[in-house]
């Protein structure tokens, strides 16, 4: 068997490295653990440095590491940067960058990387400038340490660029330091993102859309331009999943070279006695929260269900979800009484001081309408949320089986009503629902089945599609449901009927259910994810090398 090449460095880049907003955090920090093991402090993430004139508590400078490079980079490159680590298991190397500098240069950049390789920056708009100067950024900053501490081309050095947001750093290094081994991985094609966002059928008419044109017509043209040429012209072009590849292949014209899926690390799931005292403490927190906002006990054997990830109204599902919710409680044989919490950051003002006092004091009810969010919302009738749960006509009445509460906050550990992370309630629940439309991958059914908490996701989702391959069935721990692009309403009735059929088990099925969704997650440890990343730094390597032959 031949053997792998392996890099010595690896500087891997993201908008999210140090900065808290989705899942390639997650990807990024748990991935950390295992890369640190083999490579120390060989192991360089480089991130943006957004948090002004706040402090970040992702992040812990340290002033005298890697003394002298600092004043290098900002002296031949004019970039502030501060170095310290990332406050993961592993605690890796951190590098933030200040590229707003270069925002001065950018249409000097823009022409430079157009007559390189041909990306058409002309129709950027948003957030477009700002991602592409800190992806700039992110190749100068390479090329800085390259040059500091005057590592050559026997050194095998890896540029991995997460997202189209980092693809300029790519372009920097072909040009300006062939020597380094590039990756580029794509967690969500930009267009087929978009495709599914403006509620066009993305699945059943994939093979007939072109990605240019698709671009043009939903005002993407830059990135997707960036994004495409990218995928085309690094040593190893990567995704997250197989439903992804293949959006690939059809928007970005690019077969990837290699998938590699999404693991996690577990070291933030509590063992024994602890995960029992943290799941009793959730549940009370829960029902405390629950039978305030109500004004009424709920009952013993009362069933927590949740949601929860970015407020993308379609592509998570959550249109999907209330209308089971709907199914459900119209179902004449259904008695059970069921709170869904749907954990989904959205415009708020604040938490509800009304709620908070009741909370911290048992002699007070809640004089209020509103009994359905944690959180003051700016416009509760612009909110699709509130508008699906007052068009299906929930009440939260102590009559109706199913009630549901609206979390819109972040849950940080100090959102003034839980003040408990989401990780911290999750352990809590006894089901979790994702019926994505659009996933990539699915972090929070993974993390769901984490901690033993069974889930219901679709094989629209990477995650659902990778558990797929062996069960589909919520007594085996994941429930997966089949989506397309029409069949909305008999997700619905699907999801509806695995609830009941949970909601049936006896303490016994629980806890085997329990057990299997944690035997589940432990497969999707880095541990056993890692190799494909291994081949992908083998694969950019080996090109790189054949690259310098010529």
């Amino acid at each position: 068997m031949t053997q792998l090449l392996k890099p010595e460095y690896i500087f891997e880049t993201s908008w999210e490295v140090c900065n808290m907003v989705g899942g390639i955090y997650t990807v990024l920090s748990t991935r950390a653990a295992t890369l640190q093991q083999t490579h120390g402090d060989k192991l360089i993430f480089i991130g943006p440095d957004v948090w002004f004139g706040k402090n970040n508590p992702h992040f812990e400078e340290i002033t005298d590491l890697y003394d002298g490079w600092k004043e290098f980079t900002e002296k031949e490159y004019l970039l502030k940067i501060r170095i310290g680590r990332w406050n993961v298991p592993g605690k890796p190397i951190a590098v933030l960058v200040d590229f707003m500098p270069l925002m001065a240069q950018k249409n000097e950049i823009y022409g430079k990387v157009w007559e390189e390789v041909g990306v058409n920056s002309i129709a950027g708009y948003g957030d477009y400038d700002e991602s592409s100067m800190f992806g700039y950024s992110t190749g100068m900053i390479i090329e800085s340490y390259y040059r500091f501490f005057n590592l050559n081309s026997e050194n095998q050095v890896i540029a991995h660029f997460n997202e189209w947001m980092t693809t300029f750093g790519a372009f920097y290094i072909k040009s300006s330091l062939p020597s380094v081994a590039t990756v580029f991985t794509t967690h969500a094609t930009s267009i087929g993102r978009s495709i599914a966002g403006n509620h066009k059928p993305l699945y059943d008419y994939l093979n007939e859309y072109n990605g240019d044109q698709m671009a043009q017509e939903l005002n993407m043209v830059s990135k997707h331009s960036t994004e495409k040429i990218a995928a085309h012209i690094v040593d190893c072009f990567t995704t997250v999943s197989e439903i992804t590849g293949i959006e690939c292949e059809q928007l970005l014209d690019k077969v990837p070279d290699i998938i590699t899926p999404n693991g996690f690390e577990n070291d933030f799931v509590p063992n024994g006695g602890k995960f029992t005292k943290k799941r009793k403490e959730a549940r009370l927190v829960l029902r405390n929260v629950a039978e305030k906002l109500f004004g009424y006990e709920l009952s013993e054997n009362v069933l927590f269900v949740n949601t929860a990830g970015r407020y993308e109204y379609k592509n998570k599902g959550i249109d999907t979800f209330i209308e089971s919710l709907k199914l459900l409680s119209s179902n004449p044989d259904f008695k059970r009484e069921i709170v869904v919490f749907i954990m989904v950051p959205a415009h708020i003002k604040g938490f509800r001081t009304d709620l908070a006092s009741v909370l911290n004091n048992i002699e007070t009810k809640l004089e209020s309408w509103n009994r359905f969010t944690t959180h003051e919302l700016h416009d509760y009738y612009a909110d699709n949320i509130m508008n699906a749960i007052h068009w299906f006509h929930f009440t939260n009445q102590q009559s109706q089986p199913v009630k549901i509460i609206f979390v819109p906050s972040y849950l940080n550990g100090s959102d003034g009503i839980f003040n408990k992370s989401y990780y911290d309630l999750l352990i809590g629940m006894d089901l979790s629902v994702f019926p994505s439309y659009y996933e990539p991958w699915g972090y929070t059914p993974l993390e769901s089945v984490a901690f033993s908490v069974p889930t219901i996701t679709t094989d629209l989702s990477g995650f659902g599609q990778w558990v797929s391959h062996n069960l589909h069935d919520i007594e085996q721990g994941v429930g997966v449901i089949h989506r397309s692009d029409y069949n909305g309403y008999i997700v619905a009735e699907h999801i509806a009927e695995m609830i009941i059929k949970f909601a049936s088990f006896s303490d016994e099925e629980i806890k085997s259910v329990r057990k299997k969704a944690s035997i589940i997650a432990e497969k999707a440890l880095w541990k056993h994810f890692i190799q494909y990343y291994d081949k992908a730094y083998n694969m950019a390597l080996k090109n790189k090398n054949n690259r310098q032959l010529f």
